[in-house]
């Protein structure tokens, strides 16, 4: 691969890292304060009485919001950002690691090229 090619393909992955951060971080401050379409649903048709607790609730990241920050649309924008970022992470590590591990197993693979005598 060229220097040109990864040099453009870095900057498409930052710009696209920007964008989604921004997205995350910012445009959460301008997200509804409603129930999503799910909460939504079951009070119009009337199960929400039957609603569970959620095994992640006392998380860090519980219902859309940062524990320990009390302006909701900051606590808002700081989960946005964290989960980005670690939906990131956790993508990019596995593309890695599924990358090398196909490239090992095609360098099994290969026919060596014939020479001419």
């Amino acid at each position: 691969m060229s220097a040109r090619r990864t040099r453009g393909n870095r900057t498409f992955f930052a710009g696209f890292l920007l964008v989604a951060l921004l997205v995350a971080g910012v445009a959460s401050y301008y997200a509804s304060s409603h129930p999503d379409g799910l909460e939504s649903v079951a009070g119009k048709t009337g199960f929400i009485d039957q609603e569970q607790k959620s095994p992640t609730d006392d998380g860090p990241f519980a219902d859309y919001s940062t524990k320990g920050i009390d302006d909701d649309r900051v606590s808002g924008g700081v989960a946005g950002v964290v989960g980005c970022l670690l939906v990131l992470g956790i993508g990019g590590g596995l593309f890695r690691v599924l990358r090398r591990r196909g490239a090992d197993e095609d360098e099994g693979e290969r026919v060596p090229e014939k020479t001419e005598a």
